[in-house]
């Protein structure tokens, strides 16, 4: 089993009415089928980057012990995010989404995937360049580093321009 770190956020009501913070809550609570040990970050509301015509996201991370691949757990998390209505095919990249989770860390892996594979890079890609990650990463794992440079998330995130994020 490995400890993982996923990264929830939304800025889009779903078909239901129901707003990004709920979205959120009831994802987290999703994820708790899929990670032992669950526990939760503070949400967080972040300005939206890239694309600043859009509303702002609501951010949290979880963490917990996953017994699945990452591919594995990439599948089912894409599940999770349909099943709140997130469909892909039609959203904007940076766009509005009612749920994007991504899987930030998983243990001390470093993965880069082959061209034609779909499995996760790990740890995500822009991890290093996202305050709206590694804030509420850091408030499960304060003492994480990042697994490929040994570099502290902390002193990444110190190094980062202010990007809006403000705790619930």
């Amino acid at each position: 089993m490995e400890l993982v770190v996923l990264g929830l956020g939304s800025n889009r009501e779903d078909s239901r009415g129901r707003p990004p913070a709920r979205i959120l809550e009831e994802a987290a609570n999703e994820l708790g089928a899929l990670l032992s040990g669950l526990k939760r970050a503070s949400l967080y509301k972040t300005r939206p980057m890239h694309l600043e015509d859009q509303p702002p996201f609501y951010n949290t991370a979880v963490s917990g012990f996953c017994s699945r691949t990452p591919r594995a757990l990439l599948e089912a998390l894409h599940r999770i995010e349909a099943a709140h209505g997130r469909n892909r095919a039609r959203e904007r990249r940076w766009g509005e989404r009612t749920l994007d989770i991504d899987i930030l860390l998983f243990g001390d892996q470093v993965m880069s995937p082959a061209a034609d594979a779909e499995v996760p890079e790990i740890p995500h890609p822009r991890l290093k360049e996202r305050a709206f990650a590694l804030v509420p990463l850091l408030e499960l794992l304060p003492g994480a580093k990042d697994p490929a440079s040994g570099v502290p998330y902390r002193t990444i995130l110190a190094g980062l321009a202010d990007q809006g994020v403000e705790k619930i």
